[in-house]
């Protein structure tokens, strides 16, 4: 199944890249280069997709799911052996030395929260 999918993945990738370099980009008309273009927007006039740009949407999405497959197949097959993880080590809990430095007391006056 992984090597289907790959393949898959593959000639979608294929056929993306050449769909997106057949098109042609809005304002690459002739005039475009010499002013007649301004009155378009910045990345083109707005208008109904044509062919080319839902086959480029239709196989983007494959792509990105293919992708995504793909992955969980590679995290799914991946073994961690518990031989190569170090081991733990487990800290004892020792008890408090009893030292001769005092403890730091707090003082807290009632209402006043804010030290002087």
């Amino acid at each position: 199944m992984e090597n289907f999918i790959l393949i898959f993945h593959f000639l979608v990738a294929v056929f993306l890249i050449g769909l997106i370099l057949v098109q042609q980009g809005k304002g690459a008309e002739a005039g475009a280069s010499f002013g007649a273009g301004g009155s378009q927007t910045v990345f083109g006039s707005g208008g109904s997709w044509n062919f080319f740009s839902r086959m480029t949407a239709i196989l983007s999405t494959i792509f990105f799911v293919t992708s995504v497959s793909l992955a969980v197949i590679a995290k799914n097959k991946t073994v961690v052996d518990a031989d190569l993880l170090p081991e733990m080590e487990v800290i004892p809990f020792e008890t408090p030395i009893d030292t001769d430095v005092p403890a730091v007391e707090r003082r807290s006056e009632p209402g006043s929260e804010i030290p002087q």
